[in-house]
C-alpha cells in the first residue's frame, strides 16, 4: 500500500466528551417503637423486630455495545474515519454527528450479511491533527477539545456507534495526548488509535518523512490505557495501531499485547491498487506479535476501485475493524 494522503494539513476541528454519572440508592428508615396499650411507653413491652438495614445493590459491569466486556470474537466494526467538519481528511467529517452515526450504521449493516459476528458502527475520530504548522507549543499537531466534539460521543452513544480517538502527535508524545483525553476514555465505548505515521523526531516536518515511534512508547500509552481501563471497571477497549510501512514501529516485535484491558489490532492503512493493498496486507503480518488482530482501510476516493463489502470481507484473516476515509 502507499501511504495515507493528508495533502492538505487542515486546522483541526475539535474533540469532545462525555461522563457516565453514577447512581446511589438509598437507605430505608429503620423500624418505629412500639407503644404501650395505653399510649405511654412500656419497659415491659416487647422489642420490636429490627427491620434489616437495606444494602445498595451494586451497580452492573459497563458493557460494550451488543453486550459483554470482552471486544473480539465476539464482534466486528466498521467505523468512519476523519476529521469532523473537514471532508478533505475523510468521510466522517462530510456530515454532522446525528447524520454521521446514522451513516455509520448503514454502512455496518453493509457487512452484516458477509460476517458470523454481529457488525458494530463505529467512529474514528481524528483527535490530534497532523499540522503544517508548529503552533504555539511548536508540536506540529493540533489538538481538538472535548468539548467541541461532545456532540460527536453523544451521538454515537445515542445510536450505539462505538468511538476510537485518533492521535497524530507530530513532536509530542502519544502518552500526554491520550492523557488529554482521560475524560473520553472512561467510557466505556471509547478506545484509541495511535498513528506513528505523524509521530515525528526532532527536527522532522509532515509530509517531508514518515513517522515512527519505537515498542517503548506505545507500551507506555497502552499500559496507562490499561491502567485506567482497570481502575474504572471498564469493559477491553479497543487499541488500533497504524501501520503501512515497516519503518513505522521498527522494533515492533517488543509491542506488548498481553493486557487483558485491551483488544489491539494492527490498522493496514494506505490506498492504492487491489494488488498494492494485498501485497501490505500480507507484509504486515509477518513477524506480528502474539494476541495483535488485523484491521483494514478502505479509501473512497484514493482506492482503485474501492473494495466492496464483500471482498473486504472475503480477506484472508477476515479483518476485524475496517474504516473508511
Amino acid at each position: 500500500m502507499t501511504r495515507a494522503p493528508l495533502s492538505r494539513l487542515l486546522t483541526p476541528v475539535l474533540c469532545a466528551g462525555l461522563l457516565l454519572a453514577g447512581c446511589a440508592q438509598d437507605t430505608g428508615p429503620g423500624a418505629a417503637a412500639t407503644p404501650a396499650a395505653d399510649g405511654s411507653s412500656s419497659s415491659s413491652a416487647p422489642s420490636p423486630t429490627p427491620s434489616p438495614t437495606p444494602t445498595a445493590t451494586p451497580e452492573e459491569p459497563a458493557e460494550l455495545i451488543g453486550g459483554g466486556t470482552e471486544v473480539f470474537p465476539g464482534r466486528r466494526m466498521v467505523a468512519l474515519y476523519g476529521q469532523p467538519g473537514t471532508p478533505a481528511l475523510g468521510a466522517l467529517g462530510e456530515q454532522g454527528p446525528e447524520e454521521s452515526a446514522l451513516r455509520a450504521k448503514e454502512l455496518a449493516a453493509q457487512y452484516e450479511p458477509f460476517s458470523e459476528e454481529p457488525v458494530v458502527p463505529a467512529f474514528e475520530i481524528i483527535a490530534t491533527t497532523a499540522s503544517a504548522e508548529p503552533g504555539e507549543d511548536g508540536d506540529y499537531s493540533r489538538e481538538s477539545t472535548v468539548e467541541d466534539l461532545r456532540p460527536y460521543v453523544e451521538a454515537a452513544a445515542e445510536h450505539d456507534v462505538y468511538v476510537v480517538l485518533d492521535l497524530q502527535p507530530g513532536h509530542q508524545d502519544f502518552l500526554s495526548q491520550a492523557q488529554q483525553y482521560e475524560e473520553l476514555l472512561r467510557l466505556p465505548n471509547v478506545g484509541l488509535a495511535l498513528d506513528p505515521e505523524w509521530r515525528l523526531a526532532p527536527g522532522q516536518v509532515h509530509l517531508a518523512q514518515i513517522g515512527s515511534v519505537d515498542a517503548a512508547e506505545i507500551n507506555a500509552t497502552t499500559a496507562w490505557l490499561a491502567d485506567l481501563t482497570a481502575r474504572h471497571g471498564l469493559p477491553q477497549k479497543v487499541v488500533l495501531l497504524h501501520q503501512f510501512a515497516e519503518s513505522m514501529i521498527p522494533d515492533r516485535h517488543l509491542v506488548d499485547a498481553s493486557r487483558p484491558e485491551l483488544a489491539l489490532v494492527l490498522h493496514a492503512d494506505g490506498h492504492g491498487t487491489p494488488e498494492l493493498k494485498m501485497g501490505t496486507w500480507e507484509r504486515l503480518q509477518q513477524g506480528l506479535p502474539p494476541g495483535i488482530r488485523m484491521a483494514w482501510k478502505n479509501f473512497y476516493d484514493e482506492d482503485t476501485p474501492t473494495f466492496t463489502p464483500e471482498q473486504t470481507f472475503a480477506i484472508e484473516p477476515r479483518p476485524w475493524f475496517v474504516s473508511y476515509q
